[in-house]
């Protein structure tokens, strides 16, 4: 329940607005002069939502000189904190230097109950969303720290969707599990792994990475889990595979999905036993080795179709991180270009307006080769669009817009039926509060 804090030395005034306030389930508190009340918000300054003030306390005192006093304290104490200057006291210049300064609204005695709630319920909307914004972006703001603690192997990001993925990766580096990084192919998968890698308990560990889509069928095996000499045709000496060569580290296994149906069984055992035999030998060889893989193929599909075990799957993907493509974290578009142009060359509004407006179908790859090409091919200190070499961004058909602009009976409709809460009204319109106010001063309707 929201709670407003009444400064009057009147206690029948107080005691109206309380019996008013807890007809519209808002509790009160209250104070009878400014020292009062200042102590008040000292100690419950936490729970006050708002504050409404009388302008004179002394007996036979109009000039409203301890009002602006009260007001001015209140400010300097709790600058966000919305305040009613609620008076007799009518002097306008002085009302309105106020409302400048920061007051929330200015209402004479004897005040009209119907404006004072809307009033009231609007302003506390209002510091409502307010407060869940600070919530945020106070948390954005710690999660940023946290992550500047890790090491993030240089990575350049602006974008929330990326950061939430970052922050992910450091939470579960700690953990002795596999991680799988699923997302298209360009986004910056083998990245991720490097921080997961960094900021793990091996981090001192060697860091072995195997492209399974790089390479044939017939050779992953002995590129994973190496060979004898003559273990197959050309194999003239012995050779280490990637687990060993990872053994007291990260082993990560880009493209896991291309790892054919023999390797995935030995790649399970490896997974639930950390022993292996190399391709040619029967001695049973131990590692400790954490696994991050990746993947742009959907691994469920392939499970149903049959050319991915599931067993394997559910054993690597423990924890899974996706990673979004580019195009769905636009933030990140215009640090990274700045990142790949390496400082020589500036990007001109034209060129940013390009970048931002692009697909990414290459995701971070394409964006890397865009931005080297015009690096080299750009003959000045500045990049435009036409430097870039993309295609022109489709026109969309524009649709002619229709009139949505309530006229004075739409208005006036639904501010009795929003019982005068402007912000209630302006919804049902499908306007700001701020579009449904210039439209009321143009329309003539007075405040209700």
């Amino acid at each position: 329940m929201p709670t407003v804090l009444i400064i009057d030395d009147n206690a029948a005034i107080a005691m109206a607005l309380d019996v008013l306030f807890s007809l519209h389930d808002i509790d009160t508190l209250r104070a009878a002069s400014p020292q009062e009340g200042l102590a008040v918000l000292e100690r419950a300054g936490a729970v006050i939502d708002l504050v409404i003030q009388d302008m004179n306390f002394t007996a036979d005192t109009t000039s409203g000189a301890e009002g602006v006093a009260l007001f001015r304290a209140i400010r300097a104490r709790h600058p966000d904190l919305p305040v009613i200057l609620l008076t007799a006291w009518t002097h306008l210049d002085a009302a309105v230097d106020l409302i400048k300064a920061g007051a929330a609204d200015y209402l004479a005695k004897p005040w009209n109950d119907h404006r004072l709630i809307a009033t009231v319920k609007n302003l506390l909307e209002l510091g409502q969303a307010n407060r869940a914004l600070r919530q945020r972006l106070q948390g954005d703001l710690r999660q940023r720290r946290e992550l500047e603690q890790h090491d993030l192997r240089g990575l350049v990001w602006q974008d929330p969707a990326t950061e939430r993925v970052i922050h992910l990766a450091c939470q579960v580096a700690r953990a002795d599990v596999p991680v799988l990084v699923s997302g298209p192919n360009g986004t910056g998968k083998e990245r991720i792994a490097e921080i997961i890698q960094a900021n793990s308990p091996v981090a001192h560990g060697p860091f072995v990475v195997l492209n399974c889509g790089a390479l044939p069928a017939e050779l992953i095996e002995a590129e994973l889990f190496g060979a004898d000499a003559g273990a197959y045709t050309g194999a003239s000496k012995a050779r280490e595979g990637k687990f060993e060569a990872a053994d007291g580290g990260t082993l990560f296994l880009d493209e896991i999905g291309n790892l054919p149906l023999a390797g995935q069984m030995k790649l399970l055992r490896v997974l639930e036993t950390g022993r292996f035999e190399r391709l040619g030998s029967n001695r049973e060889r131990q590692v400790q080795v954490r696994i991050v893989s990746a993947t742009n193929a959907d691994l469920p599909a392939m499970i149903r179709a049959g050319t991915f075990r599931e067993d394997l799957y559910y054993r690597l993907n423990v924890i899974e991180l996706k990673l979004p493509a580019l195009a769905a974290r636009p933030g990140d578009v215009l640090p990274l270009a700045r990142h790949f142009l390496g400082g020589e060359k500036r990007l001109r509004p034209d060129a940013e307006a390009a970048l931002l407006a692009h697909s990414w179908p290459g995701n971070v790859r394409e964006l890397k080769n865009v931005m080297a090409r015009a690096r080299l091919l750009a003959s000045g200190s500045e990049i435009g669009a036409a430097d870039l070499g993309l295609p022109p961004a489709p026109v969309a058909a524009v649709a002619p817009l229709p009139d949505v602009e309530p006229d004075r009976d739409a208005i006036a409709g639904a501010l009795a039926r929003a019982s005068g809460v402007v912000a209630q009204a302006a919804a049902e319109l499908g306007l700001s509060r701020q579009a449904l106010y210039r439209r009321m001063e143009r329309l003539g309707i007075a405040r209700p």
